[in-house]
């Protein structure tokens, strides 16, 4: 396999150690032998057990049969599995090299909303983790890393996203009549490689093929999802749920609207591949935008591996008390924010519903005005945060620009984390110890 980056010599250590580890080994307490767990891949820092892997197999194939959903073959369901695991790993490693950790308090709350949707308090949800054979402590540690990497994509993704008003006229414009229309999408993806031979090629598009062909036949769309897709979701039936038009790339919508609910749209190709999509169902909406804004200011204490989470939070807690003596906010915000608004006294001006990340907005929701917030977490720092207006607007005559800003971000944030992805996992090394298995 061609690496990808240069390996430093603790790296090649590191892989010598999990080479002696994943070997066969006697017990000295023990005559008979013991198989000790398998490392079956390498990723940067990081490896991947055969445990591990089948442990993942193993729920998955339990969710699919609580759904009813015909599990994929072996060989599909472990390079699903294994590839998911990779690129979780890669992400979680870049979280914890950049600063940025969960701290149990986060993963207690999210457990609770999650036992408060199953209408259950989290001990009762604990026991029926248990009853059903889940080991609560990998449950929370799963959660902790959905929500790392749902922090990490909106730090290194989606905070990056640049929304100029020309994309909104021209979106405006290309999508006029499609803004209202709403569709409830199942997608199927064959990927297709940059530099792709004709013959590999034609090998795939042999691939959609047939997997088209299995649904018109009959077979289940989720059960022919979880068998041939490339999507994050594929083992779950490829679902995109309620999309509105201009959610969709243009591709998909000029397919969907000449398609009756409960159909297949033809393979379409893509850059990224070979789509095939099910119209669930379709409908439209309009409806006047009456939105809360916030005219908030902040101070920001980005962290580092010179500046730590503690010394974030500690050194906030000084500058809130000398804001409570007296001093004004602005004239600190200017002296120690580290954002771009620090030159404005930290000033964000209004800020609409969606604009920020969910802990500052969050936060920002349940302050009155003129009080000053303990100080917050995001992926972005430490914040004090400090609203100074709030209103309702009526933006009926600017709704359309709202939602094609929003539906356009939406749309970016997508593909610029697929991108991110892939750049993130060629960047990476990784080594698979059962290659004929993949």
């Amino acid at each position: 396999m061609q690496l990808k980056k240069l390996i430093s010599f603790f790296q090649i250590a590191f892989i010598l150690l999990a080479m002696t580890i994943s070997s066969y080994g006697y017990s000295k307490t023990e005559s008979s032998i013991q198989k000790l767990d398998r490392i079956i891949a390498v990723v940067d820092q990081d490896v991947i057990t055969e445990k591990e892997l089948q442990e993942k197999i193993n729920s998955v194939i339990s969710n699919l049969k609580n759904q009813k959903i015909e599990i994929p073959s072996e060989s599909v369901l472990r390079k699903q599995v294994m590839e998911r695991l990779i690129a979780n790993s890669i992400q979680i490693q870049l979280a914890l090299q950049t600063g940025l950790k969960i701290n149990d308090a986060q993963v207690d709350k999210t457990i609770e909303r999650i036992a408060e949707k199953n209408k259950l308090n989290v001990v009762d949800f604990k026991k029926t983790l248990e009853k059903d054979g889940t080991n609560f402590y990998k449950f929370r540690e799963e959660i902790r890393n959905e929500i790392t990497i749902a922090q990490l994509k909106e730090r290194e993704v989606d905070s990056k996203i640049v929304i100029t008003d020309g994309e909104i006229d021209n979106f405006l414009n290309a999508q006029s009549k499609e803004i209202q229309d709403e569709y409830e999408v199942a997608h199927i993806l064959i990927r297709v490689p940059e530099d792709v031979s004709p013959e590999k090629l034609e090998k795939l598009k042999n691939k959609a093929e047939e997997a088209s062909k299995q649904i018109q036949s009959g077979k289940n769309f989720t059960q022919v999802s979880a068998a041939f897709s490339e999507t994050p979701n594929a083992l779950e039936g490829g679902s995109l749920g309620w999309k509105k038009a201009s959610d969709l790339p243009t591709l998909f919508v000029d397919a969907l609207k000449k398609i009756e609910v409960g159909l297949l749209t033809p393979i379409l190709r893509s850059p990224n591949g070979f789509h095939i999509l099910k119209l669930i169902n379709k409908k439209g909406s309009s409806a006047p935008l009456v939105i809360e804004q916030t005219h908030v200011r902040h101070i920001l204490i980005k962290l580092s591996e010179i500046t730590s989470e503690n010394e974030g939070r500690q050194k906030l807690m000084g500058i809130k008390e000398r804001l409570e003596n007296g001093i004004k906010f602005e004239d600190l915000a200017k002296q120690y924010s580290e954002d771009p608004s620090a030159t404005n006294g930290g000033d964000l001006g209004w800020i609409n519903p969606g604009d920020t990340v969910p802990e500052f907005e969050k936060t920002m929701k349940q302050l009155n005005i003129n009080q000053i917030s303990d100080p917050i977490k995001t992926p972005f720092g430490w914040h004090l945060i400090q609203v100074l207006e709030k209103r309702s607007q009526d933006m009926s005559k600017e709704s359309a620009r709202i939602q094609s800003r929003q539906q356009i971000k939406i749309r970016k944030s997508e593909e610029a984390y697929q991108d991110w992805l892939q750049e993130l996992r060629d960047r990476s090394f990784v080594e698979l110890r059962l290659e004929d298995n993949f």
